[in-house]
């Protein structure tokens, strides 16, 4: 967590540095990418649509890698992205003329949900790793009934699975006979409606129809999160081309989060405000 933090004051620090100025159409916003960071996004369009009424905001939720794709083609004004920009991303962006700013609009956890039927509660980082890796195949190897584990996991080109990749994972593969689905969603209707299924969803994700799992004894909540006691966590942005110009309508919506009414917002979807720092 004391990275995270480190990384998202440099970011901000940053922005204000000597780089280029974006601009947008002044009547219309184009959003793509994370699934995860979609319903900030979509809570942040309607708020921005309401106090100005001579823009449009689209939001669409592709994926992060996609979101970053489109920014990248010119194809959007954000790419909102749940993870950071990979080396080779950056590279195509400067060479098609394109200079990424980071704003990071909050902080996530991703929790491991659960039937919830299920009386499993607490897994530790091996034990989920193992899970995913094959290694471990039934829920009564972790204290819970005799019952096949069904693995459920973010696709590939997710944000969400490369945070799970580096953090849980740790270099080993998810093995061959899990599930792959395409947003938070998908996961949580699985787990919900799959007696011995485990996934994984961003804290926003987390309600009565599933049971998040603490990991290493520590719940998967915003205040968890927010003080560094949560293991799975990570920032979540909306990337620019350049720095947006002072006063546009793109500046206006990716400072949002910097507002009292932004902050609110996010808390109020279940993620964490720069407030809870």
């Amino acid at each position: 967590m004391k990275m995270l933090r480190k990384v998202c004051l440099t970011l901000l620090a940053g922005m204000f540095l000597a780089v280029p100025f974006a601009s947008a159409d002044e009547t219309e916003l184009v959003i793509d990418g994370s699934t995860t960071v979609g319903p900030i996004s979509k809570a942040f369009a309607e708020y921005f649509m309401e106090e100005n009424p001579g823009v449009n905001v689209t939001v669409s939720e592709s994926g992060s890698g996609n979101g970053i794709k489109s920014l990248i083609n010119g194809a959007c004004d954000i790419g909102q992205a749940s993870r950071w920009m990979k080396e080779g991303e950056f590279k195509a962006a400067v060479e098609n003329g394109v200079f990424p700013v980071a704003h990071v609009v909050g902080l996530d956890g991703l929790a491991p949900v659960v039937h919830p039927a299920n009386p499993v509660g607490n897994l530790t980082l091996d034990e989920i790793r193992d899970i995913y890796a094959g290694e471990i195949r039934n829920w009564n190897e972790v204290g819970g009934p005799n019952m096949g584990i069904v693995k459920v996991s973010r696709d590939t080109n997710s944000g969400t699975y490369g945070v799970w990749q580096d953090v849980v994972m740790r270099g080993k593969d998810i093995s061959a006979d899990a599930e792959y689905v395409g947003s938070n969603g998908a996961i949580r209707a699985r787990v919900q409606n799959t007696r011995g299924a485990i996934g994984y969803v961003g804290l926003g994700f987390v309600d009565r129809t599933v049971k998040g799992v603490s990991v290493e004894g520590i719940e998967p909540t915003p205040v968890n999160t927010a003080t560094g006691r949560y293991p799975i966590a990570r920032p979540l942005y909306m990337f620019t081309n350049g720095y947006p110009e002072l006063g546009s309508a793109l500046h206006r919506f990716v400072t949002i989060h910097m507002t009292p009414v932004g902050q609110s917002l996010v808390e109020s979807i279940g993620f964490v405000p720069q407030t809870q720092y």
